[in-house]
């Protein structure tokens, strides 16, 4: 059994949803402040949601490259407990953060690794690389490139995460954590329950 290993589901937009996800034993729900994402959403509807979830549920707010004091005022409206920083942000900018930081890391072989060790953070997110997309590709990288990050810090798994691959993947690498979007979705933003439900029973299986 895997009960170690967190779960995020990412790209909340509306209520239902993520009342759901926490019904159902996620450990975290994330809402993306990224215009360009199409599951883009407003400080107003992500706090009308976090102030209606149920305890134990950490909520985190999802940034590209936006400035450290806007991050802190959307944190602090929305009642945020996590920032993940998604974009080129420096180790300084996110000293400059007032909630505990998960930075993401687009993962394209071992150099991408070192980067790491520039951080001091909560939390990595490695995700897929692509040279277009922060994040949201939909498809996986090499999981042994995870091995060596886990001696930086805690690990948190993304990219192209399915009900299908979710067992291999926590298998394999054994992260602190895993962070799906896509992967249980009907469309951008929109959650499917059954693919909800299918995750996070497989994550919780014995294995």
């Amino acid at each position: 059994m895997n009960p170690q290993t967190k779960v995020k589901i990412c790209g909340m937009t509306q209520l239902k949803d993520a009342v759901f996800a926490a019904e159902e034993g996620a450990d975290a729900v994330g809402f993306i402040f990224y215009k360009q994402s199409p599951r883009s959403v407003t400080m107003k509807v992500v706090r009308e949601i976090v102030l209606k979830l149920p305890p134990f549920v950490d909520t985190v707010g999802v940034f590209v490259n936006e400035s450290a004091d806007k991050v802190n005022k959307i944190a602090d409206y929305c009642g945020l407990d996590m920032v993940q920083l998604h974009g080129e942000e420096s180790p300084g900018f996110c000293r400059k953060i007032h909630r505990r930081v998960i930075k993401a890391f687009r993962i394209k072989d071992l150099q991408s690794i070192k980067q790491l060790e520039k951080y001091s953070v909560a939390g990595f997110l490695l995700d897929t690389f692509s040279d277009e997309l922060h994040g949201g590709t939909g498809k996986t990288f090499d999981w042994n490139l995870a091995l060596p990050a886990k001696k930086i810090g805690p690990v948190i798994m993304a990219g192209g995460l399915t009900p299908r691959n979710i067992r291999q993947a926590v298998n394999q690498v054994r992260p602190y954590g895993v962070d799906v979007c896509s992967g249980v979705e009907k469309s951008p933003g929109i959650k499917d329950p059954e693919k909800v439900r299918a995750f996070l029973a497989n994550i919780r299986r014995q294995s």
